[in-house]
């Protein structure tokens, strides 16, 4: 007897909305209509000690499993997400992928003085031990974390739903900005699709910036001429927000006509978002990968949303279709 192929769709604490708006474009899809999609029916049971148990409402066994969780802060929702990997494989699922849209700890990807951790490559191991059989995540930090997993990584990034974003502002002397040094390969990769889609090429600026401590910024200077130009600065990871309001304080002094951000991850530890309102920046885009539904109707910070994309990737690599043209090369 031929077992049923199905997908099955859950998600643990920290990405509930995110993963409803997916299990409603995964219905919306051609390539799914004979399939039951369901946002699937998972229990955390939390103990007055502080531990908790992930227990599935429904069989899953021999299912393709689709685990959606951020991995935000507290620690707990990297252990919630490692749990549920666990019970899954115990729940004789045939797969399980975990779908991250934020990858947490991938700040920590290299030792950058003695005696420290590799977070990154520590929280891939234990993703791995945990019984995942595939991974898909977005905007990772620095690419090489795609070398920490020994299953395969499905790398999604935000730069199309962000290019189509910039092309309808219409911005007339357009330059793409860098935060810091580190990140001139992401402006350089805006400045080049930009370019292959028709526009002409911007400038990019570097804000080269110094640091007195963690999280904290101590001199920001600019690199490019920025007289008159209309600065949109991308990044990966917003979490104070202290490099890119100081980087938009120091463009507007510079001569910039207007500064307007794009940003995947938005962290916004405290006091980020009230530092974002009182600055220099214009506008400021970032994507639901974290949960902010306290800033959905916001004036000045507007949230794109990833979940057609993850869906689309999701409906791929279950019918083990090619993801290659969700890229632009």
């Amino acid at each position: 007897m031929q077992h049923e192929h199905r997908m099955m769709v859950f998600s643990c604490t920290a990405s509930q909305d995110f993963a409803k708006k997916v299990v409603e474009h995964l219905k919306e899809l051609e390539d799914l209509k004979d399939e039951d999609i369901h946002l699937g029916n998972l229990e955390i049971i939390h103990f007055k000690d502080g531990e908790f148990q992930p227990y599935y409402l429904e069989s899953i066994r021999g299912a393709t499993v689709y685990l959606i969780q951020s991995i935000t802060p507290p620690a707990d929702n990297l252990m919630e997400l490692l749990l549920c990997i666990d019970a899954a494989k115990r729940a004789s699922a045939s797969k399980v992928i975990v779908v991250a849209p934020y990858f947490g700890w991938a700040r920590q990807d290299r030792k950058d003085r003695p005696r420290t951790s590799i977070g990154a490559k520590l929280v891939a191991n234990l993703i791995t031990a945990a019984g995942a059989d595939r991974i898909m995540t977005c905007d990772l930090h620095a690419d090489q974390i795609q070398g920490f997993f020994d299953i395969p990584l499905d790398h999604i990034m935000a730069s199309n739903l962000f290019l189509d974003i910039i092309q309808k502002l219409k911005l007339k002397n357009l330059a793409i900005a860098s935060p810091d040094i580190g990140g001139s390969k992401r402006a350089n990769f805006y400045a080049g699709r930009l370019k292959k889609r028709g526009s002409n090429e911007p400038p990019t600026i570097i804000c080269h910036k110094t640091r007195t401590r963690q999280n904290q910024v101590g001199a920001i200077r600019v690199i490019g001429d920025v007289e008159n130009m209309d600065v949109i600065i991308v990044d990966d990871i917003v979490d104070t927000a202290g490099t890119l309001c100081k980087a938009a304080a120091e463009l507007k002094k510079m001569g910039a006509a207007s500064v307007r951000a794009c940003i995947t991850h938005a962290v916004l530890s405290e006091p980020a978002v009230e530092l974002v309102h009182g600055s220099e920046i214009d506008e400021l885009y970032i994507t639901d990968t974290i949960a902010h539904p306290e800033l959905e109707n916001d004036s000045k910070i507007h949230i794109i949303s990833m979940t057609r994309l993850f869906a689309r990737m999701m409906t791929k690599v279950y019918l083990y279709e090619s993801i290659s043209d969700e890229f632009e090369n």
